[in-house]
């Protein structure tokens, strides 16, 4: 097998080439190899029609280790030249920690390698456009050994329908694998020594196969959920100074964003995992925002709504320095009194309708005035399976207590929200839970503590602690409504609870890496997350 490098008279423009920083005046250095998609494509086209067999691979190539090595070594021994392309930082989706270095720098490692002949950055989630522009001759993807062509999508078979109609073929390597997640978690300093120590553990008591197929469960489940809709509107702020007259600081608007949150966030977070998804929500007769809030709503959720008279559809506006992301203030339009007698018996009637009808029965109380005491008493005596939030905010002043739901099956709240209920500062967390726990004659609490993670209770069972996994933090807010979405159908399906903590940590590690509630979690990002952790 032919293994001469490729032609020296036929590298691209250098003004094509890929950003790797400062130009470099040294014809053999190899940030010479790494050029712009479109460059490559125009190389590789020259090669084929100088009679070259080209080979191309594809992947992240996070951490460039032996495994790595050891295949591009073996995928060029197959070819004339090989041409490796790699997933922009963008689309990398094993976790917010990842990638663990950057693009530009992941093309450099993989251009210093003797076996690669040219790289470049893909523009794309998978590597189908990228077959498309290039037409190899071959595309050579690893083997796992005991799972062949693994993967959490149906990616895999694009690749290869999109290398056929190019005229090439799909070619398996059966080289010596390793893990770079294995590598990153173990070696690199991603994760707190506490993180690393609970997911060895972990490993130990469950398998990756196994957290996949309870993720995959809660497609067999019927959910409703009820809440308040809220709409999210993000001002983002250039900040200039203190005003001239005024103690206040100036800042210049430079756009807007609004997300659909609240009840409506959830809905979108469990659509992605079960299509048999419902929503009883509340929107405002005046300024209703109906056509955003159906434009925003996963198109797979059946949703009804409680409209309120002389009142606005909820929306928080938050204004945040662009820059840094950071929050200046918040303002709240809407009116915080309860339903009037008739929407309250019209939402009542609707709940008498719907609960008997769903296994899980999920309540995100805001304290908006939604959820009357009526309504809450139908909610605990009428539903197979209760999980509820009741989240203390600005907007209720701390008058919504979880305590207010006399029975629950399950409970997500926060520390602060623990300690507001019990009026407790100083005494430990596990003594709050268990008194909130009888309180609400439940047998399974998450309180979410942050960066601190989760201490997670069940009654059989009793106490543990699971650590948070978010690395990379863009924002935090709707990381709790993601933890609800996820761990409630898990606490349904009657898993166990460092089970239910790990999910909703992963969970909120996603959600902490989007800002707002921009994007739902999605089925195939918590799987690659949970397959990241558990190497």
């Amino acid at each position: 097998m032919k293994t001469e490098q490729a032609d020296p008279k036929l590298p691209s423009d250098p003004g094509s080439q890929a950003d790797t920083g400062p130009a470099c005046m040294d014809p053999t250095c190899p940030k010479h190899k790494v050029l712009e998609l479109e460059s490559l494509a125009a190389t590789v086209a020259a090669l084929k029609a100088a009679g070259k067999k080209v080979v191309h691979c594809h992947g992240v190539f996070d951490l460039l280790h032996v495994g790595h090595i050891k295949h591009l070594q073996a995928a060029r021994q197959l070819g004339d030249v090989l041409v490796v392309t790699l997933t922009q930082d963008a689309h990398v989706n094993k976790g917010p920690h990842r990638p663990a270095f950057p693009d530009r720098l992941r093309a450099e490692a993989l251009a210093a390698l003797s076996c690669v002949d040219y790289v470049a950055i893909n523009k794309w989630p998978t590597a189908v456009e990228t077959i498309r522009l290039l037409k190899p001759d071959m595309f050579v993807k690893g083997l796992v050994k005991g799972q062949g062509k693994r993967d959490h999508t149906d990616a895999i078979g694009a690749e290869e329908q999109a290398v056929a109609a190019a005229g090439g073929k799909l070619v398996l390597t059966d080289e010596e694998t390793y893990s770079a997640s294995t590598l990153i978690n173990n070696y690199l300093d991603l994760f707190t020594p506490e993180t690393r120590s609970f997911l060895r553990t972990f490993m130990q008591q469950h398998t990756e196969a196994e957290i996949l197929q309870h993720v995959q469960a809660i497609s067999s489940m019927r959910i409703l959920i009820v809440g308040e809709v809220i709409i999210d509107e993000y001002d983002f702020c250039d900040v200039m100074a203190k005003a001239n007259k005024e103690p206040i600081l100036a800042a210049r608007h430079k756009r807007t964003e609004k997300y659909a949150g609240g009840a409506l966030a959830i809905a979108n977070h469990l659509a992605n995992f079960s299509p048999n998804v419902a929503l009883l929500s509340l929107i405002g007769e005046q300024d209703s925002q109906i056509d955003f809030i159906t434009s925003k709503l996963n198109s797979g959720v059946h949703a009804q709504f409680i409209r309120k008279p002389d009142s606005p559809t909820i929306t928080k506006h938050r204004f945040l320095e662009d820059h840094s992301g950071i929050k200046l203030f918040e303002v709240y339009t809407m009116r915080n009194e309860n339903l009037g007698s008739e929407q309250e018996e019209a939402f009542c009637a609707k709940l008498e309708e719907l609960l008997p009808r769903f296994d899980l029965v999920l309540v995100a109380d805001y304290g908006h005035g939604l959820l009357t005491d009526n309504a809450i008493r139908l909610l605990c005596k009428k539903s197979k399976f209760l999980a509820v939030n009741a989240q203390t905010n600005a907007g209720n002043r701390g008058f919504n207590m979880i305590s207010r739901y006399p029975r629950a099956d399950f409970i997500s709240i926060d520390e602060p929200e623990a300690r507001l209920e019990t009026r407790n500062q100083s005494a430990s967390l596990q003594e709050l839970v268990q008194t909130i726990a009888q309180r609400t004659s439940c047998k399974r609490l998450l309180v979410t503590q942050g960066k601190s993670g989760t201490l997670c209770y069940d009654e059989a069972t009793g106490f543990c602690q699971v650590p948070a996994f978010a690395v990379r933090i863009v924002d935090r807010m709707g990381a709790g409504d993601a933890v609800l979405a996820l761990t409630a159908p898990c606490a349904a399906l009657g898993l166990p609870i460092d089970v239910i903590g790990f999910i909703g940590n992963v969970a909120g590690a996603e959600a902490c890496g989007v800002i707002g509630n921009k994007e739902a979690i999605q089925m195939v990002a918590l799987q690659r997350h949970v397959s990241s952790l558990l190497k």
